[in-house]
């Protein structure tokens, strides 16, 4: 398959480029900031990127947009025409060159995120086949072939290394996109408050679609803090109420547990303030580096501490 071309670049105005099947919709504050920007610079300096389909039968040749949308949108606005890189493309390749100028720039939400990944993977693999994770003889064969390199490398690896992700991210992010229906993603694109990560990743794991799209409804809706809440809620269930001072102390508690001996005593050293302010300090055997170690068949104890008086 030949590569996407690129044909030339012109000025266009907005009013002749069809915007058709968006993968993330405008937002008025994206167009906001770049119509702040344009009253500073005097103009929109960054191309926008169209892809042109030639005239056939009785329909003319047409310019849809590629990448750009929100500075198409300020364009249109100011009535202006706006700078356009023409690229000659398959649709599947359009589609990889939007959702890779997207993940590419700033300002994805973890929805976002999760959607384009979902959507690059399937349009990668269309375009790539030969990326898609092999099984068996295939998979055999292909780590016999050194030459072959994109045979043995799967679509999270690439995308990582082009991203700066690492593999279990993306993999992660492509997982809650693949769950999420085109309405989930659009109630939750409506939340009264940024759906986080750790939301997506309980949804994703909620095999019936109406029971999640349920669940998206009451997370968006701003009723409950998470989707674990959203989650009981819908099942007729009080929400774990969780005290944030007990959270922090089992962390703290874990560290301290996996740490070693002299850890904990430099740990003591550069928190005797703090000790102090509360009312306790730590013995000098407890900090020295140099005190004795306790035989090994003895169980490991936290450093004494004793009220000061």
């Amino acid at each position: 398959m030949a590569e996407p071309r690129l044909i030339r670049e012109v000025p266009l105005a907005p009013e002749v480029l069809e915007v058709t099947d968006r993968l993330r919709p405008v937002t008025e504050a994206g167009v906001a900031a770049i119509l702040a920007s344009v009253s500073e610079t005097g103009g929109i300096r960054d191309a926008i990127h169209v892809r042109e389909i030639a005239a056939k039968g009785d329909r003319p040749k047409v310019y849809r947009l590629i990448a750009g949308a929100h500075r198409l949108e300020a364009a249109r606005r100011l009535g202006i025409e706006i700078p356009a890189k023409v690229w000659h493309c398959t649709a599947d390749q359009a589609r990889l060159m939007e959702i890779d100028d997207q993940i590419a720039g700033s300002g994805l939400t973890a929805l976002d995120t999760a959607v384009f990944l979902a959507r690059r993977k399937a349009v990668y693999e269309k375009l790539y086949p030969q990326s898609v994770a092999k099984t068996g003889a295939a998979l055999a064969a292909a780590r016999w072939n050194a030459a072959d390199i994109m045979s043995v490398a799967s679509f999270a690896t690439v995308t990582a290394a082009q991203f700066g992700l690492t593999d279990r991210h993306v993999r992660r992010l492509v997982a809650v996109g693949t769950s999420l229906s085109p309405q989930d993603i659009s109630t939750l694109r409506g939340a009264e408050r940024p759906i986080q990560l750790q939301d997506l990743m309980v949804l994703s794991k909620i095999g019936d679609p109406s029971e999640r799209s349920a669940i998206c409804g009451i997370l968006a809706s701003g009723r409950v803090k998470s989707a674990r809440d959203a989650r009981a809620a819908h099942a007729g269930r009080e929400p774990d109420v969780r005290d944030p001072a007990e959270t922090s102390l089992q962390t703290l508690l874990i560290a301290w547990d996996r740490a070693p001996l002299a850890a904990r005593r430099r740990f003591l050293r550069h928190r005797q303030d703090d000790l102090q302010a509360a009312g306790l300090t730590a013995s000098s055997e407890a900090t020295s580096e140099a005190a004795p170690a306790r035989p090994r068949k003895s169980a490991r104890k936290a450093p004494r501490l004793r009220a000061v008086k």
